[in-house]
């Protein structure tokens, strides 16, 4: 029996809440953060953080400007992931290059089709992300689509 299945997952959501079930797919992965963010004009807010490190929220992790977050290039090509932006060529030039480093991310839509945002694993730190928990984190992304 598979526990990291996006129906334990859904199991949490149903049980506890979007906030707990974003903490239960932080559990499986290395990564200090997951987040969930909404897309509002030219902005998105964070609406959900989970911190392994349980610290309150970084104020830069807020509210971030779409054209220079990372979150975009998740929605342009459907997924976006690097284990190290500080050497990864896609992101030279860009102001969160090293800042943000560790980022895998898929959009989050709706259920009638339209974006909403994005759900994230990151970290401050170069970490490698195992792709059955990548694909956990594309299957909890279209299961939440119910509960937006």
């Amino acid at each position: 029996m598979n526990l990291r299945s996006v129906e334990a997952f859904l199991d949490v959501v149903r049980s506890s809440g979007v906030e707990e079930a974003l903490a239960w797919l932080n559990a499986g992965v290395p990564h200090r953060y997951s987040a969930i963010y909404r897309f509002e004009g030219a902005l998105l807010r964070n609406e959900f953080l989970f911190d392994k490190k349980g610290a309150a929220r970084p104020e830069f992790l807020l509210a971030v400007p779409f054209e220079v977050s990372f979150c975009r290039f998740a929605l342009r090509d459907g997924s976006f992931r690097t284990d190290n932006s500080a050497v990864d060529e896609r992101l030279r030039g860009h102001p969160y290059r090293g800042v943000v480093v560790s980022y895998h991310s898929v959009p989050l839509m709706t259920p009638y089709g339209d974006v909403w945002g994005t759900i994230s694993h990151f970290d401050t730190e170069a970490i490698h992300l195992d792709d059955e928990e990548f694909q956990l984190l594309e299957a909890a992304a279209q299961a939440l689509s119910a509960y937006l």
